[in-house]
This record gives structure tokens, C-alpha cells and sequence, in this order.
């Protein structure tokens, strides 16, 4: 079945369905939600009053993700400022809310579809050498496309960016942030200090649960490991089922969570393409911005700031087309340098290999073919808030400790993340969209999964939580429609690939224990495509294996670098504002220093809401001095 038939029918029927079938309270509270948040539009004409947008704002935001539409909500709530939230996406449909299908919005155009440069060392038996860059593009960003998974990170991570300068940004200071930000729903943690109550955004387990990860976590104790909640200091080595922004089996976006209920003073337009900062080129001081909606080309005013929101490629991008950044590079382009600063480098990601496959004896996997003969009662299930349309796909982490790491105590160096099927057992899923989304060669793709599939199978992806190995962005042209150039740099650092190999070793071991054996794992040994001159299994081939089917995370940060004055390379001091340029933040993922020890988007929540507090701060307290 074709990805596009597929979503069509789905739609088709959850609507029918639920205009004919008595459903649960749950059901009825969620579709009162829905209603709200997907069949109204956010148009401007909806949430501002018909009214057109105006000349002059106090503050406009660029980008609706994660960070941006945290930091336009929260500005929204001091009632005299006029907030302008401009994203270039278009908002959510009804199938966005449907956690198992999340991998089918990379193909749409809620994806602003980036690719790397041809990598050296990484993505070999990618199409092209080219490593596929998702990036969330809508009401919602990355929130839109990701798979709702929810990790704060290590202590040492926050301690770390405080140490190099960065006042305010220790655990300490960010956690009351994350707390904020948080509703958790899952009953064992509803009392813990470090899960927050009544926030925003809803965070809960996936109500559905295969067998295989009663079989991951069960096999932790075999390998020396707890079982853990990993946002909970202390608790970061260890396996669990996952943390996710999940409400009642569907996902919740940024969107959902933080641009409903009355706004007035808040006005969001979509399908508003930012191209340009603008900067007074004699005091550096903010104006506005430009930016073009239905082809045509507006500019709005700012009275107190400008801040950019756009996600780290996209954040970058549009300092330098605005004339921040290496100045170099700028001229060589035709653009005015305004402020010569290193934006664009710094780019990390967390590398990580997809392709360990383990066969089992047992119906006991997630296999959508199967599941899709039951469509008609899994769209009942769904509807009540249950079934496996409410999975995201992975289910389990695990955070362990290589024979690479110096860290002392509780900071792991691999993330396992647990998916009760293979790469070839979702081939169900529009034909294999997983692997579509990785863009694997038809080389690899008709060798390595030869004769997998849709047989039942589980997979452990190991992700490198600190690279080493630092990437660039840079403008193409001047045009503001051209996308970047992405230079991943993945593996640059050997250590980076050492890791990975070493998660993967670790891996096969787990596969090993009484939990896995109950089912009969056993590891996929047809080899590599590239790597059958190796020996299976030794270091070399895993190596060249990792180095082939390169996967990354959609955890990109780094590029508007968060740093004190005498940091040459930092974008933005510890109050995110811009170096060099009056009345401008950046406030979003792309801040980060370095990239913090698992999935980014709780992060970015926090990154969203204290980077709020510190623009009221600066406009509300009389006896602040930014400006």
C-alpha cells in the first residue's frame, strides 16, 4: 500500500467513525481537544479577529517550534505587548496527531527536506553519499515529525554550559523550566520533585505495549543495569520504557500545547517566509523583518525586539542572510557584514546506526502489515485512546557506559533506543517508509534485508550522545530561497565512530540474555554491502557498517553558539542576545553549546520558556540594563 493511500483511508475513516460510534469519555474529551486544535485553522483571520497584520509589533518571533511557539505564548501573557508569531509552514492536519505514522510527514512538505553535502566518512550507502536532514516545517516544527520522545538530558550537560561561562544555565537553574513546561501523566512519577504537574505539555507512556519490551527491560539486570527514570538526577545509566509528549495516545506538538485558548494580543500567520533581519547598518540596532506571504514581499516593525526561533539550520541561515555571521563568507556572497561572528559552526548531531536486525520465533513484534488486517478495529482503539496506532515506533531506552568513557559516575556515552521490529519488518508501513526516510540505496536495500521481510524482529539503534565531531552551515547564495550547505562532518573524531561500535558489540551481548533468548533472538548476519571484504563482527566491519547506513536524529544544535564575551566562537551571550546587535536573541536549539546527553525537545521546551522569562526580564524590570 502507498504511503499516500494509506493516510487517505486512515483519514477517511477515524472521520467516519467517529460521526457514527458511541465512544468513551477519554474519547469524547480528546475529540472536544481535537476539534479545537485541528479542524479550527490557526489562520490569522480566526485567532486575531479578521484584522490585518499590522505595521509594528512590540515583538516578533520567527519559527513556531518547540522554542518559538513557548517563547510567543509566554510573551503573549503580559496583556499590553503585541506579539507576532510568523511561521512558514502551514498548520497540523488530522493525521498528525497519530503517533505511529509519524515517519509519513517527512515526505510532505511539513519537512523542509534538507540534505548534507556528500560526507566523507559517513552516509557511504545513503543515495547520493548524502545524509537525509529533516527539520520540522509548520505550526509545530519538529514537533510535527518527531517521535515524541522526551529527555531532559544529563546534570553534567547544564552544569557544563554554566562552567564555560554561560551563568544561569546550570541544572539548578534550568530545571524549574523543564518543571514548567511538564504535565506528566504516568502514575509512579506523578510524585517525584523532578516531574512537573498541570504544565503544558502532557507527558506519558504510549498506551500501547509490545512483548519485546517486556523482554528489554527485563534483560537489564542480566547486563548489570537498572531500571531507571532517566530525567531523574542520578538515574541516567539504566533502561526504561520511553517518556513521551503523548495525551491519551496521541501526540502533542508545541502547537497544541502552547498557541491554544485566548490570545488575542498574539498573532500568528502562516505561510509567512522570513528572508531577512532587519538591522539599521549604522547602529546595529533591530528594526523588523521582511518577509513574503502569497508572493508577496511585507515588512513589519518591531518595536522592542526581534527573535529568532527558526530552528538550528534555519536560525542560522537567516543571521546570515541578515548580515551576521563570518564575515568572509558574508562578502564572498555580496551581503554587508553587520557583525562578524562564527554562526553557522559548532553544528553537532547524535550519529546513529539503525540497521542491527534481530529475528525472534514468536509473533511478537510490532509488524504493520499484520496490524493493518485489523485497521477497522484498530481505528475503534484509537479512538478510545488504546492499540498500536498509539505506538511511536520505539518504545525503550537504554543509557549505558562504553570502555571510551572518562566521565565519572552517572554520564553514559550511548543511548539504546528499543524498537520491537526491524528495518524490513515494517515493510507494511507504505513499503518501507522507515528506510525511505534514511534514503538507503537499492544496493543496500535489495541485499541486506533480503528475505526479512515482515518477519517478526527487534532492533536496538545506538545513538553517540557527545560527539566529538563538530559540522558547519553556510549560505548557498544570496537567495533566501536556496537551502544551505550542511557539512555533518560525521566521525571527523575517530573516538565518535569508536563509540557506536562499541554500543553495537554491547547490543549483541544484551541480545544474549534469558530475555531475548525466550524468543529465540537471533542477529541478522547477511553482511553490509561495502563491508563484506571484512570479517562479520569484527570492529573493522561494524566500523564500515556504521560508516555506510549513517542515521541522525533530527537533534541538530550548536549553530548561534551560547557563550561569554571572550568565547570567539559564541553567538549569543547567557541572555541569548546577539553579539554586536542590539535588540535581536536567537532562542532555540541552536544555542547550545554543546548538545545535551539524549533527544533535543525537551530541551528546546526549556531553552523556549527560560528564554521568555529572560526577554521579560529585560522589558519588565525597571532596573535591568540589556539595552
Amino acid at each position: 500500500m502507498q504511503t499516500k493511500s494509506f493516510l487517505s483511508v486512515f483519514i477517511v475513516l477515524a472521520t467516519v467513525l467517529q460521526s457514527c460510534r458511541p465512544i468513551s469519555l477519554n474519547a469524547l474529551s480528546y475529540l472536544g481537544d481535537r476539534y479545537r486544535s485541528n479542524l479550527i485553522p490557526f489562520r490569522e483571520d480566526v485567532l486575531f479577529g479578521n484584522k490585518p497584520i499590522l505595521d509594528q509589533y512590540d515583538f516578533i518571533v520567527v519559527g513556531a517550534g518547540a522554542a518559538g511557539a513557548t517563547v510567543a505564548r509566554r510573551l503573549a501573557e503580559v496583556p499590553e505587548w503585541k506579539i507576532l508569531l510568523l511561521e512558514a509552514g502551514r498548520e497540523e492536519s488530522l493525521a498528525t496527531s497519530t503517533p505511529v505514522v509519524a515517519h509519513y510527514w517527512q515526505f510532505t512538505d511539513y519537512n523542509w527536506a534538507y540534505r548534507t553535502e556528500e560526507e566523507p566518512r559517513a552516509c557511504l550507502g545513503i543515495k547520493n553519499k548524502k545524509c537525509l536532514w529533516p527539520a520540522g516545517k509548520g505550526l509545530g516544527g519538529s514537533t510535527i515529525i518527531n517521535n515524541n520522545i522526551y529527555t531532559r538530558g544529563n546534570v553534567r550537560d547544564f552544569d557544563r554550559w554554566a562552567e564555560a561561562g554561560n551563568e544561569g544555565w546550570s541544572y539548578k537553574d534550568v530545571l524549574p523550566y523543564f518543571l514548567k513546561n511538564e504535565d506528566i501523566t504516568v502514575p509512579e512519577l506523578k510524585h517525584s520533585p523532578y516531574h512537573g504537574v498541570g504544565g503544558p505539555m502532557p507527558i506519558s507512556y504510549s498506551p500501547f505495549k509490545s512483548k519485546l519490551l517486556d523482554a528489554f527491560i527485563e534483560s537489564a539486570p542480566e547486563v548489570g543495569m537498572r531500571v531507571v527514570d532517566y530525567n531523574e538526577p542520578g538515574s541516567h545509566v539504566g533502561f526504561s520504557r520511553i517518556q513521551g509528549t503523548i495525551n491519551y495516545g496521541r501526540r502533542t506538538t508545541s502547537a497544541k500545547a502552547y498557541l491554544r485558548g485566548n490570545l488575542t494580543n498574539l498573532h500568528i500567520v502562516e505561510g509567512a517566509f522570513v528572508t531577512k533581519v532587519l538591522i539599521d547598518p549604522k547602529t546595529k540596532i533591530t528594526l523588523g523583518v521582511e518577509f513574503e506571504k502569497k508572493n508577496r514581499k511585507r515588512r513589519v516593525l518591531a518595536r522592542k525586539e526581534v527573535i529568532v526561533s527558526a530552528g538550528t539550520f534555519n536560525s542560522a541561515k537567516l543571521l546570515m542572510l541578515s548580515g551576521v555571521g563570518p564575515k568572509e563568507h558574508l562578502e564572498s556572497l555580496g551581503i554587508p557584514a553587520l557583525s562578524d561572528l562564527r554562526v553557522g559552526d559548532n553544528l553537532q548531531e547524535h550519529p546513529a546506526f539503525a540497521s542491527l536486525a534481530f529475528t525472534v520465533n514468536e509473533t511478537v513484534g510490532l509488524i504493520p502489515e499484520r496490524m493493518f488486517k485489523s485497521l477497522l478495529k484498530e481505528l475503534f482503539n484509537f479512538l478510545d485512546g488504546n492499540g498500536w496506532l498509539t505506538t511511536m515506533g520505539c518504545e525503550g531506552l537504554g543509557y549505558v557506559k562504553t570502555k571510551y568513557n572518562t566521565d565519572p559516575g552517572d554520564v553514559p556515552d550511548i543511548e539504546y533506543i528499543f524498537v520491537p521490529m526491524t528495518l524490513a519488518g515494517e515493510e507494511g508501513l507504505g513499503g518501507g517508509v522507515l528506510r525511505r526516510s534514511m534514503g538507503i540505496s537499492d544496493v543496500v536495500e535489495n541485499d541486506l534485508f533480503k528475505g526479512l521481510y515482515n518477519k517478526d524482529g527487534w532492533s536496538i539503534w545506538p545513538m553517540l550522545m557527545y560527539p566529538e565531531s563538530r559540522g558547519q552551515v553556510r549560505l548557498r547564495n544570496a537567495n533566501p530561497h536556496s537551502k544551505p550547505m550542511i557539512r555533518a562532518n560525521f566521525f571527523e573524531d575517530s573516538v565518535d565512530l569508536n563509540r557506536i561500535v562499541e554500543g553495537i558489540k554491547m547490543i549483541i551481548e544484551l541480545s544474549k540474555t534469558k530475555a531475548f533468548q525466550k524468543y529465540g533472538s537471533t542477529l541478522n548476519t547477511r553482511p553490509m554491502p561495502g563491508c563484506k571484504h571484512l570479517q562479520f563482527g569484527s570492529d573493522s566491519y561494524w566500523a564500515c557498517c556504521v560508516q555506510r547506513l549513517t542515521m541522525q536524529m533530527h537533534h541538530q544544535s550548536g549553530t548561534c553558539k551560547m557563550g561569554p564575551d571572550y568565547d570567539k566562537n559564541a553567538v549569543v551571550n547567557s541572555q541569548l542576545l546577539v553579539y554586536g546587535i542590539s535588540k535581536l536573541r536567537v532562542i532555540d536549539c541552536s544555542i547550545m553549546p554543546t548538545i545535551t546527553g539524549g533527544h533535543t525537545v525537551a530541551p528546546a521546551y526549556m531553552i523556549g520558556e527560560k528564554g521568555a522569562d529572560l526577554v521579560k526580564s529585560t522589558w519588565l524590570d525597571p532596573v535591568n540594563t540589556a539595552f
